[in-house]
């Protein structure tokens, strides 16, 4: 109870319900209204045969539903838990989250965040696993902090990616700044920006961002340009859910430039097959650029 009357704004909501909680004790041991004479006159007027009425007076009545709701309102604010994470899971689906603040969040399938119903403190905390953009509203009284693998990502209003793949974790910055911390080291990140954060990494080196392809489950688009066809099969792989193997060691490096619009998985390997003059073969689930 102490704890949950700290904010202030649940301080002045129980202030509000104990002020109605004591007018209307007041009113119901000061009132000098008779009640049920008052009953009886106005039977009297609309049926001229005595009746006798039974139960609480109006007053008391009235009195007795503005306790109830004051009450009730009291007790939901009070023990409804406030301090219990919330977490959205987005399994076979990207989903779009908007948070207490008004930031919004989009996460990718197999993703999840979690975070409070309620934004309290100096900071708005959040934990991620997975992958998510975020668009955060601006506070610069209030920064916006994400935690994920064992690296804290630090804002006060901006747009930015962040993937967490096999113990890394990787920022691509859109707009505005970034500070991203990790064993007592902090890079800062600007617009176009990125860095990658691996398990053992003692530096956090940043550079320019070299695609756009982490924007693909937002946009439905695969923007490539002079991009190695390694990293646009990581992708796709993502994507679709399939299995892709570049079965030449010598095309790993080689680029493609090119933008993917929603197209199908067949649509997308036909154009990979035309460009770098290769085999498509299929064995199982494997698909193999040959």
């Amino acid at each position: 109870m102490k704890q949950w009357l700290i904010d202030d704004s649940n301080l002045a909501y129980y202030n509000q319900l104990k002020k109605i909680w004591d007018d209307s004790r007041q009113l119901a041991l000061t009132s000098t209204i008779d009640e049920n004479r008052a009953w009886q006159k106005f039977h009297q007027r609309i049926h001229p045969v005595s009746v006798r009425r039974t139960g609480f007076g109006w007053m008391r009545i009235a009195v007795s539903v503005i306790i109830l709701v004051g009450l009730g309102l009291l007790t939901y604010w009070i023990f409804n838990d406030h301090t219990k994470e919330l977490t959205v899971v987005a399994q076979k689906t990207v989903l779009n989250d908007t948070l207490p603040d008004g930031s919004v969040v989009t996460v990718n399938k197999g993703s999840s965040i979690s975070y409070l119903p309620k934004f309290k403190g100096e900071t708005r905390q959040v934990s991620l696993k997975g992958e998510a953009f975020f668009n955060v509203t601006p506070n610069k009284k209030k920064p916006f902090i994400i935690s994920v693998n064992d690296v804290q990502i630090t804002v006060v209003g901006t747009s930015f990616n962040v993937k967490t793949i096999n113990g890394n974790t990787e920022v691509v910055v859109e707009t505005g700044v970034v500070k991203v911390a990790r064993a007592g080291k902090t890079v800062e990140l600007k617009a176009n920006e990125e860095v990658t954060v691996g398990a053992k990494d003692s530096i956090l080196a940043k550079e320019k961002v070299s695609d756009q392809l982490y924007k693909y489950y937002r946009t439905k688009e695969f923007v490539c340009d002079d991009t190695p066809l390694w990293k646009l099969v990581e992708v796709i792989n993502e994507a679709y859910n399939s299995h892709i193997v570049i079965g030449n060691p010598a095309l790993q490096d080689m680029s493609i430039t090119t933008t993917f619009n929603n197209e199908s998985l067949e649509q997308v390997l036909n154009v990979i097959s035309i460009t770098f003059n290769i085999k498509v073969i299929k064995e199982g689930d494997n698909i193999i650029l040959q």
